[in-house]
């Protein structure tokens, strides 16, 4: 595997990450203005926006649990 295409690679699984993240921060339960500043995170800062909200956004803005 040449070093480009291992950054190619890497560059397209962040993506596919940074989409998930922000798929979930949008289903959260979060308010529209919390969950606007976390999209904005996510874009702006990929990395540590996504290591953040799994470490502390998506704790306080889980779904809650569906009663059967």
């Amino acid at each position: 595997m040449e070093i480009p295409t291992f950054w190619a690679v890497l560059a397209v699984i962040l993506l596919l990450l940074e989409l998930w993240t922000i798929r979930g921060v949008l289903r959260s339960n979060a308010p529209v203005n919390s969950r606007c500043m976390w999209v904005a995170v996510v874009i702006f800062v990929p990395l540590f926006g996504m290591l953040a909200w799994l470490l502390v956004g998506a704790k306080q803005h889980a779904h809650p649990k569906a009663s059967s």
